[in-house]
């Protein structure tokens, strides 16, 4: 019985997802199977210690920003009333909307030293400023990087914060805790689930970014990949630097499933009673208010505003019929990969929670490691094996049939949602694993002392109670999935441009004005999912409130 538990139906399909996710990684990694080529040995012994230096400096300064911000604000709006609360609740989001390379390129021009600010500072005063920043350097990257990250930590904190409810802060406070004191010791241990899936996503996101790092000219192992392969024609170079990238993601997910081993985070109850927010009074109320306004107008009012001067300057000579249809492709590409997805990481984190063998959680690992590589890596790993598979189905179908078919799986969408599965499974996961985390377990045994059967339980406890970690990841899938340019550019079919695509032909070109366009159609598309959950969750707040 037990061999029989082992590889029930659904640890059989968790390997089969596996197998799906990881080939395309194997695929990329089989290149370190063969001999070291002259590129990989100048690398090693001239840019390795640069590339490792500027990678984990730039990982260190993003995740330490967007933990400060993310689980700052998440709390300040979870716990303290103060004017604006209700509209900073859901605006915070708004920067997720924005590509990560488009906040780039026109923080870049903003503070560039043709751009307003210097040119408004000359006009004042007659010279450049001696104190005034590079925009070009670590710390403008980190600063852009963590305007668009933050939100990953900041949604996921607050829906912690929120769901904890009064009562763990009445014990603490019945415990001689101040509130501050009660944050530190009992709240945000309680978050941590929560809180490191936001932080594995914005690390994942971090180390396979290519397009901001690339526009801020600063060195990091995906610019390094890039150049192996596309600059030195070197897959094995290339293939060897992913290894690496791949296994420090792996070690980094292994670490928090054992940390997270050694405790255990359960919703204390599924009613509980909402939060009480303190009020916040006087001048500390229109600080916090100012907090808010400052990052909101760093991250998304300022960038947006310029990106819509140059919109209006270029829409004469740049819009056309066309962009109706580049638009209609990536709203499309976006819904059906955050239903896959969305569905894909349900059963990943019960099939998980059926079988908590490590072998199993390391296989659960393996699944999400494309979302630390490269999308231009990443997309050769989806179409190589595919078109092997092409190629297989197309002489079997001849074989057997006299039907000659002039397209099967190359040519079609399916190339693209299957490199999105790869990339993004760890998005879709994340969220709905930290949800999964706080169902006790004595519900599924009470489920099961009543005869329900697994998939039933699914059905009436689990995903009532997943509805805010899946609504989550969702709504990072489907925002991430419309701003991805790699995997679309190299496996979209034939005239299935996105607006992804536009603003990557338009920039690469150095049209940054005529980009504007597109990318700010992109941002107000990325807007409807934030608005979705806007209304989700405020409809759920209500609900307690009321």
């Amino acid at each position: 019985m037990n061999r029989l538990r082992l590889f029930d139906r659904w640890t059989c399909g968790l390997i089969l997802l596996g197998i799906a996710a990881v080939t395309p990684i194997l695929v990329v990694l089989s290149a370190v199977l063969v001999p070291a080529d002259e590129h990989w040995a100048h690398m090693l012994g001239n840019d390795m210690g640069r590339l490792v230096g500027n990678t984990a400096a730039l990982l260190a300064g993003v995740l330490f920003f967007t933990t400060v911000l993310g689980v700052g604000l998440a709390w300040l709006v979870a716990a303290c009333d103060f004017p604006g609360r209700r509209f900073f609740r859901w605006a915070m989001i708004l920067p997720f909307a924005f590509p990560t390379y488009v906040l780039g390129y026109v923080w870049i021009d903003i503070l560039d030293l043709s751009g307003p600010i210097q040119n408004t500072w000359r006009d004042l005063f007659g010279a450049r400023p001696a104190w005034f920043p590079n925009p070009q350097s670590l710390w403008g990257l980190i600063f852009v990087m963590s305007l668009a990250f933050y939100p990953y930590v900041f949604m996921l904190a607050r829906g912690a914060f929120e769901q904890q409810g009064q009562r763990a802060l009445e014990v603490a406070r019945i415990l001689g805790r101040t509130p501050t004191q009660a944050f530190f010791a009992v709240l945000l241990p309680m978050a941590r689930p929560w809180i490191a899936a936001g932080l594995l996503l914005v690390a994942m996101e971090t180390l396979a970014d290519f397009g901001t790092v690339a526009t801020f000219n600063f060195d990091t192992f995906t610019t390094a990949i890039y150049k192996a392969w596309f600059g030195f024609f070197s897959l094995n170079t290339a293939a060897r630097l992913a290894a690496l990238l791949v296994l420090f993601t792996l070690v980094l997910l292994l670490l928090e499933k054992w940390t997270q081993q050694q405790k255990r985070f359960y919703q204390v109850a599924v009613s509980d009673q909402a939060m009480r927010r303190f009020p916040l009074r006087g001048a500390r109320a229109w600080l916090v208010t100012a907090l808010f306004v400052a990052v909101l107008a760093l991250g998304f009012a300022i960038p947006l505003l310029h990106l819509g001067y140059w919109a209006v300057s270029t829409f004469a000579t740049e819009f056309d019929e066309r962009y109706w249809q580049w638009l209609g492709h990536t709203l499309a590409l976006g819904f059906i990969a955050a239903l896959i997805l969305g569905a894909t990481a349900c059963f990943a984190a019960y099939a998980q929670r059926l079988n908590p063998r490590p072998w199993v959680r390391f296989l659960v690992a393996l699944c999400t490691m494309g979302y630390a590589l490269p999308g231009t890596v990443l997309a050769v790993g989806v179409y190589i094996p595919l078109m092997w598979v092409d190629d297989q189905l197309y002489t079997l179908i001849t074989r057997w049939t006299d039907w000659e078919p002039q397209i099967l799986i190359n040519g079609t969408v399916a190339i693209i949602l299957y490199g999105y599965v790869s990339r993004f499974m760890a998005v879709s996961f994340q969220p709905v694993e930290a949800a999964m985390q706080r169902i006790r377990p004595s519900m599924d045994e009470a489920a099961r002392g009543l005869g329900a059967t697994r998939r039933r339980i699914l059905q009436r406890i689990h995903l009532p109670l997943l509805r805010n970690g899946l609504l989550s990841g969702c709504l990072i899938v489907l925002v991430d999935v419309m701003k991805e340019m790699p995997i679309t550019l190299m496996t979209r079919p034939l005239g299935w441009d996105t607006l992804a695509i536009r603003i990557f032909e338009l920039t690469s070109e150095g049209h940054y004005e005529r980009a504007a366009l597109p990318s700010i159609l992109l941002v107000l598309a990325g807007l409807l999912p934030v608005f979705l959950l806007m209304f989700f969750s405020g409809k759920q707040e209500r609900e307690k409130e009321g």
